[in-house]
């Protein structure tokens, strides 16, 4: 697989299978990340409810990871993507949402939500800023402070 920014990726290994990855290395690959503390036991739970998953290894290393709830016909929710700090920067993390999006091509629509300030990275692969997108989350306050849910007016 070729990146858009011509970086190659032929010498890494990618496997879809949830029961062929070490839940402990995922957990440890999603705290280098950094994405925060996902326990080995909470990534098996979202990876098993996902309908798409990637998982890259650079010889015998995760390197990357993400995954893709998806219902077969409406909506497609890309989430978790996650890459190794050693990694980062040589188009794996959009390799991997292209195979997302590859994956759950036929659904009417593909939603993720981003991190501030990474906006213009996924525009560029193809995603639009949505206007009506509203959520719930358990720490409401938190999400707020670091920018991904606006205050109440």
């Amino acid at each position: 697989m070729t990146s858009k920014n011509g970086v190659t990726s032929k010498n890494l290994t990618w496997v879809h299978r949830l029961d062929e990855v070490d839940l402990d290395e995922l957990s440890r690959l999603y705290r280098l990340a950094p994405l925060g503390n996902k326990p080995p036991e909470a990534l098996a739970t979202v990876y098993g409810n996902s309908r798409y998953a990637c998982f890259v290894y650079a010889g015998d290393v995760l390197v990357g990871a993400g995954r893709a709830l998806a219902d077969g016909v409406d909506c497609a929710y890309i989430a978790d993507v996650a890459v190794h700090p050693e990694h980062q920067g040589r188009g794996l993390g959009s390799d991997i949402i292209r195979k997302l999006v590859e994956l759950a091509a036929g659904h009417k629509k593909i939603i993720l939500y981003a991190a501030p300030g990474t906006e213009a990275f996924y525009r560029g692969l193809g995603f639009l800023h949505m206007n009506t997108a509203m959520g719930i989350w358990s720490d409401p306050r938190r999400a707020v402070d670091i920018g991904l849910l606006s205050p109440e007016d």
